[in-house]
């Protein structure tokens, strides 16, 4: 799976409240990786939202955006002291601050879950519809497909976008137009890098969805109705035991 392209950013802020003026130095690093190569140091200067002077490591010096700009670029690039410890920042600043993040946060990752159903699909050529269903995976990088009889489909599939949740994790839903044919087997396969291999999720079509709700209610009362027999019976039982036998006359 790419890597995909990330950054972080330390900003110095000097607000002039006189006159409302405002000056915002932003430093940040940019990287697709933890290598060196894989990484560019950026400084910017702003004033009033406009970026008037940069100095970035792929460049190699300062290049001004204004005429203010333009002048102070000019004189930090005679310095060549200023010139060598900027240069320097990519390894000094950006690679461990990486290395740190990679560790403690970007290898991370979370198994993702999978829900498979039947819905009615909204018109077409086909009279059902499957959704796979992912949920709380990360990082956001997934690869959703289905099967059929062993067969890779690659058309009446559509796919959300991976949404983003509020707690960092991830949520996707593929979906599948078909017409039914008997005997078939029917499978999601997700694919993410907290999985050691594909996760592979089988429809099993015997029992629609509607039915197997059923089924589940029916189930849940009758065992509720059985546990309160029970209870009712040893309720009975216990005050039996208690009763005093009185002989008529």
């Amino acid at each position: 799976m790419a890597s995909s392209f990330l950054s972080f950013s330390l900003l110095f802020i000097s607000l002039y409240t006189a006159d409302g003026f405002m000056e915002v130095r932003v430093v940040r690093c940019e990287f697709n990786s933890s290598d060196l190569k894989d990484i560019e140091y950026i400084d910017s200067y702003y004033y009033n939202k406009l970026e008037f002077t940069r100095f970035s490591s792929s460049v190699g010096k300062y290049v001004g955006f204004t005429e203010y700009g333009v002048k102070n670029a000019a004189f930090w690039n005679s310095d060549p002291s200023q010139l060598a410890v900027m240069k320097a920042q990519k390894g000094t600043y950006c690679h461990p601050n990486i290395g740190n993040w990679y560790a403690g946060i970007l290898d991370k990752s979370a198994e993702p879950s999978v829900v498979l159903s039947s819905v009615t699909p909204p018109g077409g050529k086909h009279p059902s519809m499957l959704v796979c269903s992912v949920f709380d995976f990360y990082p956001k990088l997934i690869r959703v497909r289905w099967l059929r009889d062993g067969q890779e489909v690659t058309s009446d599939v559509t796919s959300t976008d991976e949404l983003a949740d509020s707690d960092w994790y991830y949520q996707i839903h593929s979906h599948l137009e078909y017409t039914p044919r008997s005997g078939e087997k029917i499978s999601c396969v997700v694919e993410h890098a907290s999985l050691k291999e594909p996760l592979v999720t089988d429809w099993d079509p015997s029992m629609p969805d509607s039915e197997r709700n059923k089924f589940a209610i029916g189930a849940s009362g009758l065992i509720l109705g059985l546990t309160l027999s029970l209870a009712g019976f040893i309720y009975y039982k216990r005050k039996a035991r208690g009763r005093i036998l009185v002989p008529s006359n």
